[in-house]
C-alpha cells in the first residue's frame, strides 16, 4: 500500500509551500489523491511528485496556472504541441522587447554622458557624422511658431505614425527637425517636418532618408528660444570658414531633462549643418 502522504510532508519534499499545494488544490491545478473517510484528512501520494516536477517544468518555460490547467485536460500531443509553439513565439516577443529596452537604455545612457561631457553650450565643432537612418513626418506646419506648442502637437502625429509603423518605443528618444537645404542657405530657420532615427534594416516604409556620412558643423544648444540664434551662428562659422552648406539643417534632441515643474520640455539639442569646401575657393 503507498504511503499516504500529509501537506506539509509533500510540501517538504518538493520544496514548495504548504500555501502554494493549497492554492494548487483550490484552482484544480493539484488535488491530494486520497481523504480519510472517517477524519476527513487529505493525503498526497507519491506519485503525484510527478505532476508537482511538471508543474515547475512548465513555470521556469513561463506558463501562468491557467495555461498550466490546459495541459492537464488536453490529451492529444498536437494541441500540447500548439501550446508549446505560442509559448515560444510569446517569448520570442519578450525577447525583442527586451532587446529594445536595452538599446533605449544604451541610447540614453549615451546621451547623458555626451551631455556631462559637453563643456559650455554655444561651441561649435565640427564632427564627421556616420550614415543615419530616419522617419521621417510633414506636419504641414511651422514648428518655430507658437514656441514649443506647434512642435508638440506634430510630435503627438509623429508618433501615431510610428505606432501605425510599428516602430519599438525606443526609437522616441531620438526624435528632431529637419530644415531643408534650400531653406536654410536663405537664412530661414522653418520647418514642418520632424522625423526619429531608425534602425538599418527599416528601409521600404514611406518617409525613410538616410543623413549621408559627411561632415558637419554642429553647436550645442539647450533652449529652444535659442536655437535661431545659434543655428545663425553656424551659417556664420561657414562663411567665415569658406564652407559650403551641403545639406539639410539637423537639430536633434539628445535628451531631454526631467521637467519637474510641468513646464515645457527641457531639451539638449545637437544642431547640424553638412558642409564641404567650397567649390570656388578649391
Amino acid at each position: 500500500m503507498l504511503e499516504k502522504i500529509s501537506i506539509g510532508k509533500m510540501a517538504k519534499l518538493n520544496n514548495v509551500s504548504v500555501q502554494t499545494l493549497h492554492h494548487y488544490d483550490k484552482i484544480g491545478l493539484l488535488s491530494p489523491s486520497y481523504t480519510d473517510p472517517i477524519t476527513n484528512y487529505r493525503y498526497y501520494s507519491i506519485k503525484q511528485c510527478a505532476s508537482l516536477d511538471f508543474i515547475k517544468y512548465l513555470k521556469y518555460m513561463g506558463f501562468t496556472l491557467q495555461e498550466m490547467l490546459e495541459f492537464f485536460t488536453k490529451e492529444d500531443a498536437k494541441s500540447i504541441s500548439k501550446l508549446l509553439d505560442e509559448q515560444i513565439h510569446l517569448i520570442d516577443q519578450k525577447m525583442n522587447d527586451l532587446t529594445q529596452m536595452k538599446r533605449t537604455l544604451e541610447v540614453a545612457s549615451k546621451n547623458y554622458k555626451t551631455y556631462m561631457q559637453i563643456q559650455n553650450m554655444g561651441i561649435i565643432e565640427r564632427n564627421v557624422l556616420p550614415d543615419r537612418k530616419i522617419y521621417c513626418y510633414d506636419g504641414k506646419k511651422n514648428i518655430y511658431e507658437d514656441h514649443l506648442e506647434t512642435y508638440e502637437y506634430i510630435l503627438r502625429e509623429l508618433r501615431n505614425q510610428a505606432l501605425i509603423h510599428q516602430f519599438p518605443t525606443s526609437y522616441f528618444c531620438n526624435v528632431g527637425s529637419i530644415t531643408r537645404m534650400e531653406t536654410i542657405k536663405q537664412r530661414k530657420l522653418t520647418s514642418t517636418e520632424i522625423f526619429m532615427l531608425v534602425d538599418a534594416h527599416f528601409s521600404e516604409i514611406q518617409g525613410i532618408e538616410i543623413l549621408p556620412a559627411q561632415e558637419y558643423v554642429t553647436i550645442y544648444c539647450d533652449q529652444f528660444s535659442n536655437e535661431r540664434d545659434y543655428a545663425f551662428k553656424l551659417i556664420d562659422y561657414i562663411e567665415e570658414h569658406k564652407l559650403e552648406i551641403a545639406g539639410d539643417y539637423i537639430c536633434e534632441v539628445i535628451i531631454e531633462l526631467p521637467e519637474w515643474t510641468h513646464a515645457e520640455r527641457h531639451m539638449i539639442m545637437k544642431l547640424q549643418i553638412p558642409v564641404k569646401k567650397n567649390s570656388n575657393n578649391s
